[in-house]
C-alpha cells in the first residue's frame, strides 16, 4: 500500500509499505501508485534512478531528481519515522 509523501509536476512521490528492508528510496508515478513504478534511490550525493518503469520523460525525470535531492532530509526523516530504520544507497 502506498504512502504519499510529496507531489511535484503532477507526479506523486511515495513510499510503498513493505519496502523498509531496502535502502531508502521513493517511487514516482502519475495516476495509479504501484510498487513497480519508477524507483529512485537516495544516496550520499543525492538521488539515483533505480528504474524508470513509469516511463517519465527525461526532462521531468531530471526535475524530479533535483526536487528529491532538495527534499532528501525530509524524505529520510519520514522514512525513519515510518520504517524505524534505513540507510542511503551506496
Amino acid at each position: 500500500m502506498p504512502q504519499c509523501l510529496l507531489k511535484f509536476l503532477g507526479y506523486v512521490i511515495y513510499f510503498w509499505i513493505g519496502d523498509g528492508d531496502e535502502p531508502i528510496h521513493v517511487h514516482i508515478s502519475k495516476g495509479v501508485q504501484t510498487p513497480n513504478a519508477t524507483k529512485v534511490w537516495l544516496t550520499e550525493d543525492g538521488a539515483e534512478i533505480a528504474n524508470n518503469n513509469s516511463r517519465i520523460s527525461d526532462g521531468d525525470l531530471k526535475k524530479l531528481l533535483r526536487y528529491i535531492t532538495y527534499n532528501q532530509n525530509r524524505i529520510v526523516m519520514e522514512w525513519l519515522r515510518r520504517f524505524g530504520k534505513g540507510e542511503l544507497k551506496h
